[in-house]
């Protein structure tokens, strides 16, 4: 059955024939992108930058454990690390030398030790935790005494930066 105008208002003045319609239906959709077409493009534009910021931020070179505690240990003998009454007996503080993130520990009254606090295991920031060092990234675990490690993916050590108590200082050695 085919509906003419002149039975049903409703319906615009459109010639019967199959093709004409279809070229109406054409029509409303070359008008430009549908609202879900817009959202799905910015959706995935935004997933893009974001993506870009991700793959910057993991090309940004850090430097090995190692050479944070090459870097550290290089800013010279004497070079004052932290006061000897902010680092707890039983714990560590962290603190900045030569630039470079390092924690010192105190496991029993005078007894000192620095390390880098690059992680060995994915390079993330190691930070002074309860009894031990912990890394947040991956749940390493790490001594006061040697920065041994007690448990998580880590592969080695922390490495070690020489020091020693100067009257109430804690120093590069």
């Amino acid at each position: 059955m085919t509906i003419s105008p002149s039975t049903h208002p409703t319906v615009p003045d459109v010639p019967d024939v199959p093709q004409a319609k279809g070229a109406l239906d054409r029509a409303a959709c070359d008008c430009g992108p549908t609202r879900r077409q817009l959202l799905r493009g910015t959706g995935a534009a935004a997933g893009a930058i974001a993506g870009a910021g991700v793959l910057a931020a993991c090309a940004e070179q850090k430097p090995t454990p190692q050479e944070a505690a090459a870097s550290a240990s290089a800013a010279g003998a004497g070079t004052v690390v932290v006061a000897l009454a902010d680092v707890p007996v039983g714990g560590a503080v962290a603190a900045k030398v030569g630039g470079q993130d390092v924690l010192v520990t105190q496991p029993t009254q005078g007894e000192v030790h620095a390390f880098s606090a690059i992680c060995t295991h994915a390079g993330c920031t190691v930070a002074p935790g309860e009894g031990e060092l912990l890394c947040p990234c991956h749940q390493s675990r790490y001594a006061l005494t040697d920065a041994a490690v007690l448990g998580g993916p880590a592969p080695e050590p922390l490495p070690a930066i020489q020091v020693e108590v100067s009257g109430e200082d804690v120093v590069l050695a």
